[in-house]
């Protein structure tokens, strides 16, 4: 047997923040068909509805492409050159991937994902108001929740949902329904015919459903294209496809050379690469690859909505708090990783005051290990900075820092850089 190819830590760190768009920062300022790119190169951009800085979806394009037009993405949403799914959570998609996840959706016959589980019982349960809904829409256009009055004593049910938006949901989730555009954030659904045929007047898709051999190659392979390098049990859960594979699930995938098997040093278990990527394979052997980006990531970011992963590949661990109780959270309600030059080197608790124009931070905590020094002070406010402004937030407060000693670094660094 060969010799597999050999990686340390740092060289997979950068081939997954290459593929994911993190390594370097952008050459130039964004335009609206970068959004799209980005989308399609990370093959989903989950979708979440906290705003305590800005919505996720929001806030992982702007990792990637620094200031940019938020309205875009809706636009896109509303042209079709992206739609909405259900994939590794809420998700927006490339339109070119339609037929993908509308084949993963009639597919999930046990309801794996509790989304499926909702509209099967929603269908089964409320078949008559899933019908007459479904008639609603089809004679008189596309509707949206707040259509529908809320009855006196609420709605009850998932979330507090009102009954229309459970059967809207479950309609979306079985994929009668799609998300034609969203106002004020609000979905707005329609027939799905009716916004495919607004798509395929502005794309080219094929939106016939491929069999079960063809999703599970596209899947797997796209995972693992998106992802950089990774890890057999990580695959599935970019596009929640189930339970974790195993390696001699994707044998047949690395004899036909559509993925390359590799080792890590520190991994007991083998790392695997997409063919396409071969080039940034190359790269990082002969140590090319340099990380200049500094950040801040959403929670809901692909590099770490993976908590195994994230700790696995760069040592960072990671739980998102705002669904924890308050007594019990560590570091705060919605806090950002802090990437800085290719390393997790710290988390934000931040909130973005938009009517006072304030970005407030909260809280800063390093990571262990981590040099509290006045260069990582300066790259740390830059992206904060730059960040607030994009916000509409150029107003900076800063609160504790942990260490302690790293707070007079940064203050001087974030007072420097608002002068500028």
């Amino acid at each position: 047997m060969d010799t597999l190819p050999r990686l340390s830590l740092r060289q997979a760190q950068l081939i997954q923040l290459a593929a994911q768009g993190l390594l370097t920062p952008p050459r130039r300022r964004a335009r609206k068909a970068d959004l799209l790119a980005a989308i399609t190169r990370m093959r989903v951009l989950q979708i979440d509805t906290i705003q305590v800085v800005a919505r996720s979806p929001y806030l992982v394009l702007y990792s990637r492409l620094g200031a940019y037009e938020p309205s875009w993405l809706d636009e896109l949403l509303a042209e079709g050159g992206v739609f909405e799914c259900w994939a590794h959570e809420a998700c927006f998609a490339p339109i070119v991937d339609y037929a993908l996840h509308a084949a993963h959706g009639r597919q999930d016959a046990r309801g794996q994902h509790w989304a499926m589980r909702h509209a099967a019982r929603v269908r089964r349960d409320q078949a008559a108001a899933v019908d007459a809904l479904l008639a609603h829409v089809r004679a008189h256009g596309a509707v949206k929740s707040a259509d529908f009055a809320r009855p006196a004593r609420g709605g009850g049910g998932w979330w507090g949902w009102k009954d229309e938006k459970r059967v809207l949901e479950a309609l979306f989730a079985t994929g009668e329904l799609m998300v034609a555009r969203r106002e004020r954030f609000q979905r707005v659904y329609d027939l799905r015919e009716r916004v495919l045929e607004q798509a395929r007047a502005r794309h080219v898709f094929d939106p016939r459903l491929p069999d079960a051999t063809t999703l599970r190659r596209e899947f797997t392979l796209g995972a693992v294209k998106a992802l950089g390098i990774t890890q057999a049990r990580w695959i599935n859960d970019y596009f929640r496809r189930g339970t974790r594979l195993r390696d001699d699930a994707l044998a047949d995938f690395v004899a036909s050379g559509a993925l390359l098997q590799i080792e890590v040093a520190g991994w007991e278990a083998p790392a695997y690469l997409h063919a396409d990527h071969a080039c940034l394979l190359a790269q990082a052997r002969a140590n090319r690859l340099r990380a200049t980006h500094t950040s801040l990531l959403s929670p809901f970011d692909p590099l770490v909505w993976d908590r195994e992963r994230a700790a696995t590949v760069f040592g960072f661990d990671y739980r998102l708090e705002c669904y924890t109780p308050a007594p019990r959270r560590r570091h705060g309600y919605f806090v950002l990783p802090l990437l800085r030059r290719g390393r997790l080197v710290g988390r934000l608790d931040a909130k973005a005051h938009r009517t006072a124009g304030v970005f407030e931070i909260k809280a800063l905590y390093l990571e262990q290990g981590v040099t509290p020094d006045a260069a990582l002070a300066r790259d740390l406010a830059r992206a904060i900075h730059d960040c607030a402004r994009w916000h509409g937030t150029p107003r900076l407060r800063l609160g504790r820092c942990e260490p302690r000693a790293f707070g007079a670094n940064l203050r001087a660094a974030l007072q420097a850089r608002t002068a500028q």
